[in-house]
């Protein structure tokens, strides 16, 4: 029977947050552990930072060197995604691509978005152009939504054949200034078109899905697996069922692929604290979304603000602060504070030599390499203030 300790370890081990593997690209750090959930905040630095020590130059520059993109993926959220897996992203992103349903509500057709796509391409063969700039080359193509679309989401029909040819791999958005951390892309044709070769069917690009979870995260649940990959129940359970998950003893509900199962078996947990501070969004929290396995039983009646309720922490699924670990175990919560270029952390255990060394490694990369560790794109200094007092009054 495997205990807590061992489990929470043997995730940490598997998302490489024992530093296994540092000195590795950042394209194999996304292919072993898993792809790195980006909302224009700090997530996909920290996730190949606390892995692999990679800076954000290096990140930066394996993003235009097509070594790794950020694209729409499962459940329609993106990540950014090693190139081995561009395909198998955007083969099951497609299958959440429901703009549509909503644009035909307005009035939108098929046949308009398909002509819009149509100038797209065509305008995009010039070069890589801004939203703007699509909007003034596509012309007549593009119709305002008025207020009623506004509500939906959809201002005008650019987004929608934006969204369409993104999926279908025809064209990729490009960050304005390189970096992964902010919302301002220009749009250009992708070529060759990633799916051009990609022969699996939908079945079972979601089973190749389901290998590759299970490899970054398991042992986990298929009710797991169903929330990340955006499937039903019957579908997650089929996309899975090729794989021959075993359970492991004593842990209700937990699947493993087998090759993986005796290396569990053989795992040791460290014996020393391996202390990693880690974003709101890094696989080990957000892949599985069960933030109670990786809280010890102590530590789960700790309250952190939530939305300007403290709450406990055995009570959510989600961070709102950023994490520390050690061997798995959330040991502490921090907020980055860009007034005095310091973190503000509020540990649950002791302060120790090796942790305090641990916060100050990436403060100090956060403040000379990033500038900033926001946790999504609407994340501010002015709105993170009432986070930092309550880090430091705990």
């Amino acid at each position: 029977m495997a205990d807590e300790v061992k489990l929470r370890a043997w995730w940490a081990h598997r998302q490489a947050l024992d530093g296994r593997l540092t000195g590795k690209t950042a394209a194999e750090v996304l292919e072993q552990t898993g792809w790195a959930r980006s909302v224009a905040g700090v997530n996909p630095y920290l996730t190949l930072y606390s892995r692999g020590e990679i800076g954000r130059e290096a990140a930066d520059r394996a993003v235009a060197e097509l070594d790794i993109h950020e694209l729409p993926s499962a459940r329609r959220c993106t990540y950014v995604i090693p190139s081995a897996d561009f395909a198998l992203a955007l083969k099951v992103g497609q299958e959440n691509f429901r703009d549509m349903n909503v644009a035909r509500k307005l009035g939108v057709t098929d046949s308009e978005v398909g002509k819009l796509c149509e100038a797209v391409v065509k305008a995009l063969g010039k070069g890589p152009l801004d939203p703007d700039e699509l909007r003034e080359q596509a012309g007549g193509a593009v119709r305002n939504l008025g207020e009623e679309g506004k509500k939906k989401g959809f201002t005008s029909t650019l987004p929608l054949a934006l969204g369409q040819l993104q999926s279908e791999g025809e064209i990729r958005r490009i960050p304005i200034n390189g970096r992964l951390d902010q919302q301002r892309y220009r749009y250009a044709l992708w070529r060759p078109n990633p799916l051009a070769r990609f022969k699996l069917s939908t079945e079972e690009a979601y089973t190749e899905l389901a290998r590759k979870y299970f490899a970054w995260i398991g042992p986990a649940t298929q009710a797991e697996f169903q929330w990340f990959s955006g499937l039903g129940v019957k579908a997650a359970k089929s996309a899975i069922e090729p794989l021959k998950l075993v359970p492991l003893d004593g842990q209700d509900g937990l699947l493993m692929l087998p090759k993986c199962r005796e290396e569990f078996e053989a795992f040791k947990v460290p014996k020393q604290p391996l202390y990693t501070l880690v974003s709101s969004l890094d696989g080990i929290v957000l892949l599985r979304r069960n933030l109670k396995a990786l809280v010890a039983s102590e530590d789960l009646k700790w309250k952190t603000l939530c939305d300007k309720v403290f709450r406990e922490l055995g009570s959510i699924s989600d961070l709102y602060n950023h994490a520390i670990l050690d061997r798995g175990r959330l040991v502490g919560l921090w907020d980055y504070d860009t007034e005095s270029g310091s973190i503000a952390w509020a540990p649950f255990i002791g302060k120790n030599k090796a942790l305090e060394e641990a916060v100050r490694k990436t403060e100090q990369y956060i403040r000379e390499d990033v500038g900033d560790a926001r946790s999504f794109s609407l994340d501010s200094p002015k709105s993170r203030a009432p986070r930092l007092n309550a880090l430091r009054a705990q």
